[in-house]
């Protein structure tokens, strides 16, 4: 008897152990997935199967062609099956088992039958029976009941992620793609349900929540009973599209067994096919893949971000090519209700790139500008690391919603969980930690109270944007010319391009000039350099001056400052810094109290492009999320004499080991 998910989840898997030799370990999903997946249903659908075969067999007699209704009413279930077949029937003819298990998946319902598509299950079975290993198979899959009285839906969804993430390390793939740990899910649907009294405490209340990157569908699952038991009148419709094509069979079939409309779960690319392109959500939760590249549709969401502009998903920028998390965002803000029809509340996770990655003028910062500045982002939550299938690092759940409480209005929580953990008896992949139900239940209260200590930080959306605004200071050259740098003129191509008579003929001229002499000033210089080579009648263009200050100039600030034309200093490249100035600040006053008093002769670069596209004013507008310097507490740093007795202590521990060794 398999007593609950992991004895179950290890049952199944040892099955695979009958593929050993015809098929590759990568390959074993293609299988077990699948069957898993058809176990489940033929549980499902056996116990009232005698009333179905009856039932389907009166409305043939009386030429009724509309039967699945009448079907599915008969079963008891949102899935049938008009087969005389069970798993334990189709054992009893091991010679016909694969033409008969064929026959079988071919008389479920529609829906179901759509659902083995996706899995291409249909090559297997004839894979399996020229091994002769289809029996073998179907007959372990039958020792194990999968019925929801047996296995219920949360126990069942643990099964599969957990056969999904065995599977997906034997073949080096990426586990967390498809699924996020239950008590993530969790924490998420807490934050979100958070404010939403209603839903929890009134009578059929209707509510829908959409996950654009849905896996098994754990989110959804996790959302459902979430109300259902605070609520068991609630009406939670769940919709979610998924890329994967058995991950998005294995969510169809559960949302089947569980009563919910198989059509509210799309298949597809959510960037690209879009399974609801006119729907809105009241909540959205999703756990995109973290660092993926979206260069396979760069052109098609380029296009739509050009063309439509924030009339489409991506209006506000777009991220690097190598990591998509913020489309998944603005996918699904895209999808928010609006604020007088009572908004949308939604939960992502992501690593910590999508806090801080680029500069203001990147799509990433413009992103979270559009994001701050329309005051949608109520908080995040710092995860700890290790918490994740597939990687170690640390993660961040983001909470938005497009109508905040008033005493949220114009801020964001942060919450710093990530020292709020328990280490596991035994690791799954990289999850070594997990969220207790003590850890989630203070996560909550700390985001419902909006109160300011040690774990949360409530921070004025105005302090995440900064202006960068450019100084300069001037170029100060000093001259000398040398045989050395006469030779240097050789790499510069506004030299070696000239005829090589008159290479020559310039190199003799310079070479008449004082070695000893240093010029203070360019003017000065570039002035005797002209009158040598007039001596020497040369007329030469001012690409070969530029070359020659290149060569015999260096850096000096005791040097004149070097001016153009109409008299205004020039810049030095190699000094500009860039300065970020809080958001409010003016930058000149800025400029004059913290930057000119300790940089002599430096300026603000006024020129257009140092101006912000979006207000006009100097200095470009960018928006980060420094979730560390938030939580940074200044530690006192030691003593000098409580270093230098520590050296001493390690000299002499040395010296002892030295003496030992010898």
């Amino acid at each position: 008897m398999v007593e609950n998910f992991n004895e179950k989840a290890d049952f199944i898997w040892s099955i695979a152990d009958l593929l050993r030799g015809d098929y590759k370990q990568s390959e074993y999903q293609k299988v077990i997935l699948p069957l898993t997946v058809l176990r489940r249903l033929d549980c499902v659908t056996e116990p009232n199967k005698e009333k179905v075969l009856e039932r389907h067999e009166q409305l043939q007699e009386q030429g009724i062609a509309n039967v699945a209704p009448l079907l599915k009413k008969a079963s008891g279930e949102r899935v049938y099956n008009t087969s005389e077949y069970t798993f334990e029937s189709l054992c009893n003819d091991p010679d016909q088992i694969a033409s008969n298990l064929q026959y079988y998946i071919n008389s479920y319902d529609e829906e179901t039958k759509a659902i083995f598509d996706k899995f291409d299950f249909d090559h297997q079975i004839r894979r399996l029976d020229e091994a002769d290993l289809l029996y073998k198979v179907v007959r372990q899959f039958a020792e194990i009941d999968l019925h929801p009285d047996e296995v219920p839906n949360e126990e069942m969804g643990y099964i599969y992620e957990e056969l999904i993430r065995k599977f997906n390390e034997l073949s080096n793939e990426t586990a967390g793609e498809h699924f996020t740990p239950r008590e993530v899910i969790e924490l998420m649907v807490n934050l979100i349900f958070d404010e939403d009294d209603e839903v929890l405490t009134e009578e059929g209340a209707v509510r829908t929540v959409y996950d654009p990157a849905c896996g098994t569908g754990g989110m959804l699952s996790v959302a459902e009973d979430h109300v259902r038991r605070f609520n068991e009148e609630a009406n939670l419709h769940v919709f979610g599209q998924e890329l994967n094509p058995e991950s998005y069979a294995v969510c169809n079939s559960d949302m089947l067994i569980k009563g919910q409309e198989p059509e509210n779960i799309a298949y597809g690319n959510s960037f690209t096919e879009d399974g609801f392109p006119n729907k809105k959500f009241d909540y959205m939760l999703s756990n995109p893949p973290f660092g993926v590249s979206w260069k396979k549709v760069k052109d098609e969401i380029e296009r739509e971000h050009e063309e439509q502009g924030f009339a489409g998903r991506f209006g506000a920028g777009t991220p690097r090519v190598n990591d998509g998390a913020f489309l998944f965002l603005q996918h699904m803000i895209s999808k928010m209700k609006p604020p007088e029809e009572g908004g949308s509340r939604i939960a992502i996770v992501f690593n910590g790139s999508p806090l801080f990655n680029g500069g203001p003028n990147s799509g990433e910062s413009a992103i979270r500008r559009w994001i701050i500045e329309n005051d949608w982002l109520e908080g995040i939550v710092g995860l700890p690391e290790n918490l994740f299938y597939n990687t170690g690092i640390r993660t961040y759940i983001w909470v938005l919603s497009n109508n905040k409480p008033e005493h949220r209005e114009g801020k964001v929580q942060l919450i710093d969980a990530r020292d709020l953990y328990e280490e596991m008896d035994e690791s799954l992949g990289d999850k070594r930690h997990r969220l207790t139900e003590d850890h989630i239940k203070e996560i909550t209260r700390i985001f419902g109270d909006l109160e300011a200590n040690g774990r949360s930080k409530v921070v004025d959306n105005e302090e995440f944007g900064y202006r960068r605004i450019v100084i300069d200071q001037p170029l100060q050259l000093r001259f000398q010319v040398s045989e050395e740098r006469i030779d240097d003129l050789d790499d510069e191509r506004a030299f070696s391009n000239r005829d090589e008579e008159v290479q020559g003929r310039i190199k003799e001229a310079l070479s008449e000039m004082d070695t000893e002499k240093v010029w203070m000033d360019r003017e000065s210089f570039l002035n005797d350099v002209e009158l040598q080579l007039n001596m020497a009648g040369l007329d030469v263009r001012d690409s070969v001056y530029n070359a020659i200050e290149r060569v015999m100039g260096e850096r000096d600030p005791d040097a004149e400052i070097c001016r153009d034309g109409n008299g205004n200093p020039e810049h030095d490249s190699d000094l500009r810094e860039r300065e970020r100035i809080p958001l409010g600040t003016n930058p000149q006053e800025y400029f004059e109290k913290e930057v000119s008093p300790y940089l002599e002769n430096a300026w603000v670069n006024e020129s257009g492009k140092y101006h912000d596209e979006k207000d006009g004013k100097l200095g470009v507008v960018g928006y980060e999320i420094n979730f560390d310097r938030h939580f940074f507490e200044y530690e006192e740093p030691r003593s000098i004499d409580a270093i230098d007795k520590e050296i001493q202590n390690l000299e002499n521990e040395m010296s002892e080991l030295i003496q030992n060794i010898v």
